[in-house]
């Protein structure tokens, strides 16, 4: 005589250990011995077990619902079976799927509470998901780290990336092999996202050695596929790192895995167009940008095409980036439009629109676009000769922008420029600056030589104001 409970403890403790073949073993030699009503439950049970792959086993799912209810019609109002239905049907209408009957979300069975938020944060409801009360210890252990996961993902949703980083943590600390991996690599995407590429760069540092050297046959595309995600959260790290060259290697393998084992991706197109604009490669960072525009959702194409707009302006090609860019402003929930209304008014500057360019500079400005709108106004005030005006717009950029950034050194570089024209009333300033930007600005760029003039001449003014006696900045 089969009994579930023992069976059930079986099949977990397969699960926990990570040998899903032996679970699945116990599972259907128990239902070809159990009688009728056991076998009911024990396909209600194997519907859960199948949960774990996702929307790869739809079909599984419905199957063994289906085989539950058949051979006890009575399950239609169980929890767990209540719960089931409805992450399948979230997983196949997502948001319009209706949310699990009361009955599962106030079961007093864990697995079936578990499952009610699993298919709330699925139908994009996460607070609800997260006001189900579902406690770790109370699940199988194979569950508690799947808990914390759809935990952080509801905290994701709801824009409160700290703590779906921390459970993200949590999840890894209690999973281990590949499912600890996918771990690391969900908290580190999140700690990019937040701008922290040291702590993403420690967590992927974790994640690599978990992969297997020799995966199964089954497991090869999937790993292969993770093996991508890993050197395309590499890449952004070090890109953010300052490591262009070490990021173009990443995501090239990024991308040779995704043709391997899957399709092209977005993401790895977009990220390799902005590697290869850190690189000066702009033409290929172009072609990779329009192939992101070419394979993003909706949600993600005024991304593609800011990057994309970016990159022609970066080529003077003003009239194509304007193109891009008014896409890009017709997006109202775009995160990003006082940049894109920046780089319209560059846009507008370069086409000789001084008027145009200098209005949505300023509304750039006061919308929060220090940086790029600052660097637009000052190139107008220049145009009209108003050197203070055009000195106080690149000094606000030097201020604002991290140091040793290009905009940085471009401020440092334009405000030596702009002291040199106003005849050097401040040549300690002069110097400074110029010595700033000199330390960032190759011997073969044109701004050397210029910058060196500018800073002969202002150590040439400090000695004579300094007379014999005047000290020399360092």
């Amino acid at each position: 005589m089969i009994d579930v409970a023992t069976t059930w403890q079986q099949v977990c403790a397969a699960l926990a250990g990570g040998d899903y073949d032996t679970a699945f073993s116990v599972m259907e030699a128990a239902m070809q011995e159990a009688r009728r009503p056991e076998r009911a439950r024990l396909a209600l049970l194997a519907g859960s077990m199948h949960a774990l792959y996702g929307d790869a086993a739809l079909a599984e799912i419905g199957a063994a619902l289906r085989e539950a209810r058949t051979l006890d019609p009575a399950l239609r109002a169980d929890p767990l079976y209540l719960a089931l239905m409805a992450e399948l049907e979230a997983r196949t209408h997502g948001d319009g799927a209706p949310p699990p009957p009361q009955a599962a979300q106030d079961a007093p069975d864990p697995l079936a509470r578990f499952h009610a938020m699993c298919a709330l944060a699925l139908a994009e409801k996460p607070q609800a998901a997260l006001d189900l009360h579902v406690p770790s210890a109370d699940l199988p252990e194979h569950l508690r780290w799947r808990l914390r996961s759809w935990e952080a993902d509801a905290h994701e949703q709801l824009g409160q990336t700290a703590e779906a980083i921390h459970l993200y943590g949590e999840a890894a600390h209690l999973s281990s092999g590949m499912n600890r991996a996918v771990m690391l690599q969900e908290q580190a995407a999140l700690l990019l996202q937040e701008g922290q590429p040291d702590a993403a760069n420690a967590a992927l540092n974790q994640a690599r050695p978990l992969y297997p050297a020799h995966p199964g046959p089954d497991e090869q595309e999937e790993h292969g596929l993770n093996l991508a995600t890993w050197h395309y959260l590499r890449a952004q790290a070090q890109l953010n790192l300052g490591q262009p060259d070490a990021a173009h290697d990443m995501i090239r393998e990024a991308a040779r895995l995704e043709a391997q084992y899957g399709d092209p991706s977005y993401g790895v197109a977009l990220v390799r167009g902005q590697v290869l604009t850190h690189l000066g490669q702009q033409e290929q960072a172009i072609t990779a940008f329009e192939t992101a525009l070419a394979l993003a959702t909706e949600t993600d194409r005024p991304y593609a095409n800011h990057e994309l707009g970016v990159a022609l302006l970066d080529l003077d090609r003003p009239v194509e980036a304007r193109e891009k860019l008014e896409a890009v402003l017709n997006e109202p929930e775009y995160p990003y439009l006082p940049e894109v209304l920046a780089d319209v008014a560059e846009c507008d500057y370069r086409l000789g629109r001084l008027q145009e360019a200098q209005l949505e500079a300023e509304q750039a400005l006061s919308q929060g676009a220090v940086i790029p709108a600052s660097l637009v106004l000052g190139s107008v005030a220049l145009d009209y000769f108003q050197l203070d005006e055009a000195l106080e717009h690149y000094e606000r950029v030097i201020r604002e922008a991290a140091p040793a950034s290009r905009d940085w050194i471009t401020a440092h570089q334009m405000a030596t420029d702009v002291m040199a024209q106003q005849g050097f009333p401040d040549p300690a300033a002069a110097y400074a600056h110029a010595q700033q930007a000199l330390t960032h600005t190759p011997d073969s760029d044109d701004w050397h030589v210029t910058l060196k003039d500018h800073l002969l001449k202002a150590e040439t003014l400090m000695a004579q104001k300094g007379g014999s006696g005047g000290r020399m900045l360092n």
